[in-house]
């Protein structure tokens, strides 16, 4: 039973390292097997392995009974089915994928307020929605816009500020 118990802490040990040095085992032996081990030697993979393979070999000789090959094929076989969880589970985290990150460009087209009124010759600012949220960025025009008048964004030149004309209404 303290084979089991080394084998269970080791496991922990090697997973708790994992969150130190993560993807240390992840590209040594890329291609390996014509990628058939691609994923399956990541740090907690090789954790999960163990310490289920520990633990449940030391449960199943100590709560049955049973004898040491006995308690080998119980924790091998949890150890497989814990590792090829771990598998599965980080691969799904990987895929996660995000929407993608509005940009200054996004805004061209959009309408937006005058907030504090633009000199033909300076900067002014106005409000418009990006991505649904309000966003306030400096705002030039080729001529005067008054507070509160609506503009419609025409360039984005830096990711702070647009140059806006007039909406004719």
């Amino acid at each position: 039973m303290a084979w089991f118990l080394g084998l269970g802490i080791t496991g922990v040990v090697l997973l708790a390292l994992s969150l130190v040095f993560d993807g240390l085992l992840d590209g040594a032996l890329d291609g390996a097997l014509g990628g058939g081990l691609d994923g399956w030697l990541s740090l907690p993979v090789v954790a999960g392995f163990l310490s289920m393979t520990g633990f449940a070999g030391a449960i199943a000789q100590g709560a049955t009974g049973v004898g040491l090959s006995g308690a080998t094929a119980v924790g091998a076989l949890t150890g497989v089915g814990t590792a090829w969880l771990t598998y599965r589970f980080s691969r799904a985290l990987m895929r996660e994928q995000t929407a993608v990150t509005p940009t200054g460009d996004d805004l061209i087209g959009v309408s937006g307020k005058v907030v504090t009124a633009i000199p033909a010759d300076g900067f002014g600012e106005v409000l418009v929605r990006l991505a649904g949220q309000p966003v306030k960025v400096a705002a030039r025009s080729a001529t005067p816009v008054v507070r509160g008048a609506e503009v419609w964004v025409e360039a984005a030149p830096s990711a702070t500020s647009v140059l806006v004309r007039p909406v004719d209404r």
